[in-house]
């Protein structure tokens, strides 16, 4: 929905004064919108391409005010790869209702959508995190095993799975999968549509778990 515009004779909350029409922002709102910056620049850029000048620049802020909020570069980087591993937990999130393999299809249906629209930057993200950047690794870690989480649940509509070491193995390795199988998707979609995409990676989950000792369905 789109804000309606304030009227000339009667600014907006937050307007300077002498009606330059710029908008005060809280210290809150001001890092929320540097950090909604860079994950927007991310779409089309690795995270080695995120500068502050760039940042700066797109945001039409100074330096200064950057490394006040974030005290440097680096500090930046974590802000904003937080802040999109945040978006993607959101995104992915299924309905709270449905069958359990429908609600599976939409949140991997939210997966998959999220990293073609960030397809540059999240690809950078998942080799900062592996390329031995302690804290982007925990962000990386912290999320995948959040999402993880979300397949051990008491909800009775939900896809509910016995919450053993042997099957956080398996959801481990298919998370795996299911990234790189989308990353290079991405890049080759070797004749499959979004819609075939996701029905291998939706479907490989339940026969994976089929396989376990023991496992009854």
């Amino acid at each position: 929905m789109t804000a309606p515009t304030p009227s000339p004779s009667a600014p907006g909350p937050g307007s300077a004064p002498g009606g330059t029409g710029r908008t005060r922002l809280s210290p809150d709102q001001r890092r929320t919108q540097l950090l909604e910056t860079g994950f927007r620049l991310l779409a089309t850029r690795s995270l080695d391409e995120l500068s502050i000048d760039l940042l700066a620049e797109e945001a039409g802020i100074s330096r200064g005010l950057l490394y006040h909020y974030f005290g440097g570069k680096q500090g930046y980087y974590e802000a904003v790869v937080q802040h999109a591993a945040d978006q993607l937990y959101r995104r992915t999130a299924p309905p709270a209702a449905g069958e359990p393999m429908d609600r599976l299809l939409v949140s991997l249906g939210g997966y998959v959508d999220y990293v073609v629209a960030h397809h540059t930057g999240y690809r950078s993200l998942v080799t900062a995190a592996r390329g031995g950047n302690e804290k982007l690794r925990a962000i990386y870690d912290t999320t995948f095993a959040a999402l993880a989480d979300r397949f051990f649940t008491s909800d009775p509509d939900g896809l509910v799975l016995p919450d053993t070491p042997a099957v956080r193995l398996l959801i481990h390795a298919w998370q795996a999968m299911v990234e790189d199988l989308v990353l290079t998707w991405c890049d080759d979609p070797a004749g499959l549509t979004r819609d075939d995409l996701l029905q291998v990676i939706t479907t490989s989950l339940p026969a994976l778990v089929e396989t376990l000792p023991g496992r009854e369905v």
